[in-house]
């Protein structure tokens, strides 16, 4: 979830709304932007083993993966792919080692945050590329320790953009190809499922008063050669409601849950 910079729209009362969401929610992982050290020293004392991106903005805006499971290999990239990519100073991306017992096996989580702009698409390819490389590569790495790997995060680009159809596994860059399952479009097919809406007062206030609508945070399984490694068995939209009149923030959350199949994809019966 993209939480929204805390010095905008009454922070404070915003930051106390989602602090008590996502403790009734009590996920294992959050991938969260717009954060501050504030932030993370809040999500530290709460328990959660965090993990910052590797760059912020010049006021101390970044983002953060934290994760409730034991950590194993931690690493960071901060995806500057092209000259005009320090405009957008805190895109980057985390990926951990998560380590479960059976039946998951290990998992690795990659909190992933491109560049932002309209007109940047072209980064988001060469980012989504690198990220995606970043991933196999810890795979490799893990020989067999990491059984599945999802990768979340405020994508700022539509399901039918070009790095998500790489994500998606619809279309190859550079002679690079992944495939990764849309939890949203696996739980509700055909459903837009906008996370970025006009129809939040948060949106019409800030700095795209005519943003006509998109879902563009994401949380993606990857697929084997069989396809998904997890199940989808639930996702929706986080906080798409005020808390007791309060917004919490511009961009709705997305909430995934996931478990391991009976058995692998690619074995018979």
């Amino acid at each position: 979830m993209n939480v929204l910079e805390p010095w905008y729209a009454d922070g404070p009362a915003r930051r106390r709304a989602l602090a008590a969401r996502i403790a009734e929610a009590a996920p294992d992982v959050l991938a969260l932007q717009e954060v501050v050290a504030d932030d993370l020293r809040v999500l530290a004392a709460d328990g959660w083993r965090v993990v910052p991106h590797p760059c912020r903005s010049p006021d101390g805006v970044g983002a953060a993966l934290a994760v409730r499971a034991p950590l194993g290999r931690v690493r960071t990239d901060p995806l500057q792919v092209s000259d005009r990519t320090p405009r957008t100073p805190w895109c980057g991306v985390a990926a951990a080692e998560l380590r479960h017992g059976e039946p998951l096996g290990g998992v690795l989580v990659v909190h992933h945050k491109p560049s932002w702009p309209y007109g940047f698409e072209y980064e988001r390819e060469r980012q989504a590329l690198r990220a995606a490389g970043l991933a196999e590569e810890m795979l490799a790495e893990s020989e067999g320790r990491l059984r599945h790997a999802i990768v979340l995060g405020d994508f700022d680009a539509r399901p039918d953009a070009a790095s998500l159809r790489f994500w998606r596994g619809l279309r190859s860059i550079d002679g690079v190809s992944v495939c990764y399952q849309d939890a949203w479009e696996c739980a509700h097919p055909g459903d837009p499922g906008l996370t970025f809406d006009p129809g939040n007062p948060l949106v019409r206030a800030g700095d795209m008063p005519l943003e006509p609508g998109r879902r563009i945070d994401y949380v993606l399984a990857r697929c084997g050669a069989y396809g998904p490694t997890l199940r989808v068995t639930a996702c929706e939209r986080f906080l798409v409601e005020p808390v007791e009149g309060v917004r919490v923030s511009d961009h709705y959350g997305v909430l995934a849950d996931f478990e391991a199949p009976e058995r692998s994809p690619g074995a018979w019966v």
